[in-house]
Formats: structure tokens, sequence, C-alpha cells
């Protein structure tokens, strides 16, 4: 990797070769399967709100990169990513009031005594070194959604190695399979337990909710926990670690960050926009004939849509390879777009505010120790970031 910043998050950049927005492209993936890549913000947002567009990952057509699927347990429901109306809706709403605003408001208090905690033990190191993705960045967003879900923390390096290897490019399809097992049976258990004595967690609430409804579903929860567990602590433990690597290099943006009355708020929102970690979690596969971006997409074919891209649209984005902490505006695409945008997505921010807040004002001497070069980046990985990150203070 050349040694400039901010390097281009694309982790099937071996597979799909259009990096830039532009109409609408036939694109060959390495694993012989031909689909649309979207790229531009207007494209993909056209994609992701038309019903003519299916998230059901089990249809053939649907865009697999890589070629190899994962067999999923006969018994498993498909989790809101994979699901379409009418099904997708009250599957959603269900769920929705565990994010809300008042809710966050209420775990804004916990989550600044997590990031000072892991801080203070940071910060206690005699060498004043430290590697900043196990130090806070992977610890914080995992305790948070431990917490959230009423998953036992003390099981984290379980089900983080779990979560590693189903996400890496360069696995065997066997050990995604055994990874992806092991998740299932371990929340599977985890609910099991909660239906004998409802906690007060997201799993327990769930539980009595749909209990109370009548609309209880062992196996619609046991998915839909095991995809909060995954995307929870994977995806935000990667912002923060990019998203500290990139303020620390352009010290004038974390100038900018620090002056400003709750520039932060701002600050995270071009982090999102600039780096787009999670690429191809909204691809879609047509189920009926439609034109997107003036070309006729015919059902059945898959449609890539390159988050990243259309991120760095600079119809949408003026000089959109620039970070800019002052840009402000959330029309950026980083969290998806349309009925099926990350549910977690102010949790999300929540977090990223709080730690990058907290990390730069109680460590200002804070530096990277290597160059950019020698980083570990996650080229490897379905969700870009870091490895590790080594700093010191």
């Amino acid at each position: 990797m050349q040694d400039s910043f901010p390097p281009r998050a694309c982790p099937f950049h071996d597979e799909v070769s259009v990096t830039e927005p532009g109409p609408m492209t036939r694109v060959t993936l390495l694993s012989g399967q031909e689909v649309w890549a979207a790229s531009r913000h207007a494209d993909v947002r056209a994609v992701l709100t038309d019903p003519a567009f299916s998230s059901d990952r089990a249809n053939p057509g649907f865009p697999n990169p890589t070629g190899r699927r994962v067999a999923q347990d006969r018994r498993a429901k498909p989790s809101l990513i994979a699901m379409d109306p009418p099904e997708h809706g009250p599957a959603r709403r269900a769920v929705l009031g565990e994010f809300t605003v008042k809710r966050l408001a209420a775990l804004r208090p916990r989550i600044q005594q997590i990031v000072d905690d892991h801080l203070d033990r940071m910060l206690a190191i005699e060498s004043r070194t430290a590697d900043l993705v196990e130090a806070l960045a992977q610890p914080v967003p995992s305790l948070v959604i431990c917490e959230q879900l009423g998953v036992p923390y003390d099981d984290h390096e379980f089900f983080q190695s779990r979560s590693k290897t189903l996400l890496s490019r360069s696995a065997a399809v066997e050990d995604m399979r055994s990874s992806l097992d092991e998740l299932r049976a371990y929340v599977d258990k985890l609910v099991s337990e909660k239906e004998s004595a409802p906690t007060d967690d997201l799993i327990g609430r769930q539980i009595a909710k749909h209990r109370a409804e009548g609309t209880y579903d062992h196996e619609a929860l046991v998915s839909l926990a095991l995809l909060l567990l995954i995307a929870g602590h994977e995806t935000t433990a990667n912002m923060i670690s990019i998203g500290t690597l990139a303020l620390l290099r352009q010290p004038e943006q974390l100038a900018l960050l620090m002056a400003g009355q709750d520039r932060t708020t701002g600050a995270v929102e071009e982090l999102l926009r600039q780096f787009t970690i999670a690429e191809f979690v909204t691809s879609r596969v047509a189920v009926a004939d439609t034109e997107i971006g003036g070309v006729t997409v015919k059902a059945g074919d898959g449609v890539l849509t390159l988050g990243n891209a259309a991120n760095h649209d600079p119809a949408v984005f003026a000089d959109p390879e620039r970070l800019d902490v002052t840009r402000g505006g959330r029309n950026h695409i980083a969290f998806g777009y349309g009925a099926h945008q990350c549910l977690g997505q102010n949790l999300a921010r929540e977090e990223l505010r709080i730690v990058f807040d907290t990390l730069f004002t109680r460590v200002p001497t804070l530096r990277v120790d290597v160059p950019l070069s020698e980083l570990p980046f996650k080229d490897d990985a379905t969700i870009y970031g870091l490895h590790s990150l080594p700093v010191s203070w």
C-alpha cells in the first residue's frame, strides 16, 4: 500500500474494478458471475428503494463476489438484512424500539463509562504504547452490544474470533461454516436460557414482547440476535480504528474537530462517508425487469451497490477524496439507504462521537508508531478496517 491517505476502502477490489462513480456497468466477478455495478450516488439509492430489487441472499442471482457460499442450518430463519416485504417491515418494527433516541440517551452515560474505563487501563500502561484496536476500538463496541443484547462479555474472545473468520475472504469455507455453526449454537443456547427467565435486555424484551403478542419465534430471534452481535461490534470497531488513524494523519482536521462546538458529530458523518467500510452489504438481485441509470436490469440480475464509490460521487460531494470534518450533512449511504438502512446506526454514531471526543481530549499526544505502509489494513475482510493500530503518547 502506498504511503498516502486515505486508502480507498474497497474490500473486494480484486473482484470488482469499478472504483469511481459512473454509469451502470456490467462486471464479471472472480466467481465468474456477471452482475451490474451501481456506483453513482443516485443509482445506488434508486436500487435500494425500488421494490423490484430483493435482499434475498438465497436467490441464485444475488451477487457473490468470492463464489463461496456458507450453508446455513436448515432451521435458521432469514435475518433482517435478507428479508423482503411483507416480512421485513413487521420484523424491523418489532425491534426498532431498542434503538430510539430515548433509549440511546439512557445508554449515553454507560457508553461514556466504558470508554473512560478502557482509556484508564490504556493510559496506565508503563511503556506508554498500545495497540489501539486491542485496547479501545474492539472492546468498547463489543461490551456495549453485549450489555444491550444480554450476552456475557466474558465470551467476547469466542464470538470475536468466530466473527473474524466468518468475515474473512481468505478463510476456508469449512472454517467459515464451522464458525457460523458455533456462533449460531452459542446464540441459540443463550436465547433458550432467556426463554426460561426473560432478562431486562434486548433478547429478553423481545421474548416478552412477542409472547404477549402471540408471535414469538425462537429461530427468528436467534437470527436477529446473531446479526446484531456480529454487526454491533465489528463495524464500529473498524470505524474507531480507521477514523482515529485518519484524524492523526491529518492534524489540521483534528484541530478543527477539537476547536469546534460539538464538531465531532459532523466529523463522524464525514469519516463514515470517507470510508464506507461495509461495501457490499447492500447488494441486491432484481425480481422484475426495471430501468436504473439508463439501463434495463432484468429479473434475476444481481446488482452490486458500490457504496464507497457512491460516497465519493463528485456530483454529490465536492472534492470527495478530501476529508473535511466541516463538510456537514448526512446524505452519505454508509449505513445503506431505504427500508434496510442500518438498524443500529444511531448507536454507532453515539459510540463514535463519545470515543473520538474522549480519546483526543484525554490523550492529546497520541501518535501512530509505524508508517502507513506497514499498517495491516483489512483488505482480506468483507468489512474494511485495521487488524491493529500501534500507538504511543
